[in-house]
């Protein structure tokens, strides 16, 4: 049996882009330092919007299997060859934005058995052993449908880890405090008249702001801001990267944050804030 890297990351998205947005420079900085970084995506985000006109005629699954190409250049360049999509491409499908009749689909992700889909997954688990899992909150971040269900499947998947002998020592969720999210689109509005954005869009607007007392560790990935910008570049269907800032299909410019925010909601923290995801943990073997 192959031994197992003494610190093990797991990361579970909904669509693929999602992973490079939130936590970009974490994965890259951890692969660097050989820690085993595993993704796994649960839709192919067939239903998203296409930005360059040149690839609007993609859809469904033709979509999908593009954007799946983009993922797979998008972890090249964070250095990660760990990444699945849950229960193997196809298994869910994208459920579309909360309230319109594709979350409907019963082959949508939204409307998939939780506990089937946190087996999927506790799979994955049994196999890498993660000591780490990161996801997002109990509202997905922002309320889209299949970020919300990731959040449910990911935490009934540590439960079911748990109870399965496979503990996972600390969940993180993926969080931006709003001292540091101020300051970035103040620097944002100051340059946007040299950017080829025109709209800034609201912090508010932002996945999983709070304040910053919420926050409990704190990741340093601005030597890998190269790879985060590139691996979001490769999500080219949904976004656009231009320096240190970014948009999506609602054209509405957003900070590139390479200094990248969590907060603990199981386990034990150490320091405060923490530096280093694994902090606390003891070493090689631990679960």
């Amino acid at each position: 049996m192959t031994e197992l890297p003494s610190r093990r990351l797991l990361l579970v998205h909904a669509h693929p882009d999602d992973e490079s947005i939130n936590n970009g420079a974490t994965m890259a900085a951890y692969a660097a330092e050989g820690a085993r970084v595993t993704l796994v995506t649960c839709t192919l985000g067939e239903r998203g919007e296409v930005i360059p006109p040149a690839l609007a005629h993609l859809s469904g699954a033709a979509l999908g299997g593009h954007r799946l190409g983009e993922l797979t250049a998008a972890m090249r360049e964070l250095g990660v060859d760990d990444f699945r999509l849950l229960g193997g491409a196809g298994r869910y499908c994208d459920s579309g934005m909360m309230g319109l009749p594709d979350n409907d689909d019963p082959d949508c992700f939204w409307q998939a058995d939780v506990d089937e889909a946190a087996g999927l997954l506790l799979d994955v688990i049994r196999e890498v052993r993660p000591q780490v899992l990161i996801t997002y909150d109990d509202n997905g971040g922002y309320g889209h449908p299949d970020h919300i269900q990731a959040h449910r499947v990911a935490m009934r998947a540590v439960e079911l880890a748990a109870e399965a002998g496979v503990p996972i020592a600390k969940v993180y969720w993926n969080r931006v405090p709003r001292t540091a999210g101020e300051q970035a689109f103040a620097r944002l509005r100051d340059a946007l008249p040299s950017l080829p954005f025109t709209r800034a869009a609201e912090l508010d607007d932002v996945p999983g702001v709070v304040a910053d007392e919420r926050i409990t560790t704190v990741v340093d990935g601005t030597a890998h801001s190269a790879a985060k910008t590139a691996a979001m570049a490769a999500h080219a269907t949904q976004i656009t990267v231009g320096g240190e800032y970014f948009v999506l299909s609602n054209e509405l410019a957003q900070p590139v944050l390479t200094t990248e925010y969590y907060e603990l909601v199981r386990g034990e923290a150490a320091g405060t804030p923490e530096k280093d995801l694994f902090a606390g943990i003891a070493g090689p073997g631990e679960a």
